[in-house]
């Protein structure tokens, strides 16, 4: 009978935000792939499980793969874990997966912390819809593809970066979004947790000497004004509804966009309230 192979997502920062599952599943596979033994060695000590580490990250992914596989293939459960938060985002995990699928290995994730989510549910940006662009970039081509890509996205976006790199990232992404607004989560459920809020300028002023790791969290961009004329009131409604705005903003916005006044928008929708509910 083949292993099973479990990703298992381990604290961000605070060592209680492991879950009973998680504890039960490390102290129960016969080995575990870490992409930092060292770092996994500290958590399992403080977890007071023993077992062996295998070495497994970008680096070396290629060649450990078919290791594990052998592994699982003769019966033996192995756990998956990244330096923290849920692997196989922005972290070793993914290419396993693909194969263990085309192998017929059973996958189990065991759910837990995950930095974007950790970082968007406290943003205040839209929680509805959201892209997750993980790193990017080095290589310059590609990277300004990417960032009009972030210039061009309407919903919310969500970046990881290192803080040797933060303060480059944000003079790129000030040059393509002007004053959107912009969430830095800093050091999350760490003892320095910080959120800075502003616009892309103002939120570069508060981090002069960036420390930790971070997350980036971008407000989505609205459609440009010669959209407008292509998308019907309704659609328009729908539209912002999907970016967290209320009623009264949506309408406003609207009537901006048609230029008219707000009453005559906020008519056009009591008509159509009542005709729906009539039907």
């Amino acid at each position: 009978m083949k292993g099973k192979l479990y990703l298992v997502a381990t604290p961000i920062g605070n060592l209680e935000d492991i879950t009973m599952r998680a504890v039960r599943i490390l102290q129960e596979v016969d080995c575990i792939a870490a992409e930092d033994t060292r770092h996994t060695l500290k958590l399992l000590n403080h977890l007071n499980i023993s077992k062996p580490l295998i070495s497994y990250h970008r680096h070396n992914e290629e060649i450990r793969i078919e290791g594990l596989l052998t592994e699982l293939e003769k019966g033996k459960n192995i756990a998956v874990v990244s330096d923290a938060g849920t692997p196989a985002i922005s972290d070793p995990g993914e290419e396993i997966v693909k194969e263990c699928i085309q192998r017929e290995i059973e996958i189990i994730p065991i759910p837990g912390p995950c930095a974007l989510i950790t970082g968007l549910i406290a943003s205040g940006l839209s929680t509805k819809e959201f892209t997750f662009f993980g790193f990017l970039p080095l290589n310059k081509k590609t990277r300004a593809e990417k960032l009009k890509e972030i210039q061009e996205e309407t919903h919310t976006v969500i970046l990881y970066e290192a803080p040797h790199k933060l303060q480059t990232t944000l003079k790129d992404l000030e040059s393509i979004l002007g004053d959107r607004k912009l969430v830095l989560a800093k050091e999350l459920t760490k003892i320095h947790e910080n959120f800075f809020r502003g616009t892309v300028k103002e939120v570069q002023a508060m981090v002069p000497e960036p420390k930790g790791e971070y997350v980036i969290l971008i407000e989505g961009a609205t459609k440009s004004i010669e959209d407008w004329s292509k998308l019907s009131i309704q659609e328009q409604y729908v539209m912002y509804q999907k970016q967290g705005l209320e009623k009264k903003e949506i309408i406003k916005q609207i009537a901006k966009n048609q230029k008219v006044p707000k009453n005559e928008i906020y008519k056009q929708f009591i008509t159509v309230e009542d005709t729906e509910e009539k039907a």
